[in-house]
């Protein structure tokens, strides 16, 4: 157990002075920016009105290590399926009733380490993550029907990796994951997407 808390810290402080050294490489006072996509979808569920539903987006992070904050936002379109005669979902009819998201989190306390955040089938081994109440939730430009008024959700955010070594790449995945009234239209399972870039930099470029 002693050996397994040590290795924690020492994945935590790992990913610290990656971020923290990314940010001094860029200049002390900015942030460290995040960049990726999201593609996943929202399977048939009783409790979500009009799904399955396929997901695309983008999303951006700027991480403040100096402060231990963070802020997330993502822009997403969203799309449902058709039916067949019989009722079913279609898979063959895409794109019925699309419409777009604008999710914000600010000024978010990082917390740095995985713990509760989706598990991978390919185990990621280190990160970090961001949980907070959303400043901004709209579905197609105003506040989101399914979404209180001001939002009261909480959202979520994971990106987590390999370790720092060779042919491993630190910062890979990205997983959103939504409690409270949003669910109902996102449903409660993680969003998954990837990481692409850090501070305007590529990782294939590392």
């Amino acid at each position: 157990m002693e050996n397994k808390t040590l290795a924690s810290a020492a994945r935590a402080l790992s990913l610290f002075m990656f971020v923290s050294g990314t940010c001094a490489l860029a200049q002390e006072s900015k942030p460290v920016h995040f960049t990726g996509l999201l593609n996943d979808y929202v399977p048939l569920l009783t409790t979500v009105k009009g799904s399955p539903y396929e997901m695309h987006g983008q999303w951006s992070m700027d991480v403040h290590p100096e402060w231990g904050t963070a802020d997330f936002s993502a822009d997403m379109t969203m799309s449902s399926f058709g039916k067949t005669e019989a009722g079913a979902v279609d898979p063959t009819q895409p794109l019925v009733n699309p419409h777009t998201h604008h999710i914000r989190l600010t000024n978010v306390r990082i917390t740095w380490d995985m713990t509760g955040c989706p598990p991978y089938a390919t185990a990621t081994k280190m990160g970090f993550q961001i949980n907070g109440t959303v400043s901004l939730l709209t579905g197609n430009g105003s506040n989101g029907t399914f979404e209180t008024n001001p939002p009261s959700s909480t959202l979520q955010v994971c990106v987590t990796g390999g370790l720092d070594v060779q042919f491993s790449v630190t910062n890979s995945n990205i997983t959103l994951v939504f409690v409270g009234p949003a669910t109902s239209h996102f449903g409660p399972q993680a969003i998954h997407g990837v990481v692409r870039a850090a501070s305007d930099r590529s990782f294939g470029d590392r």
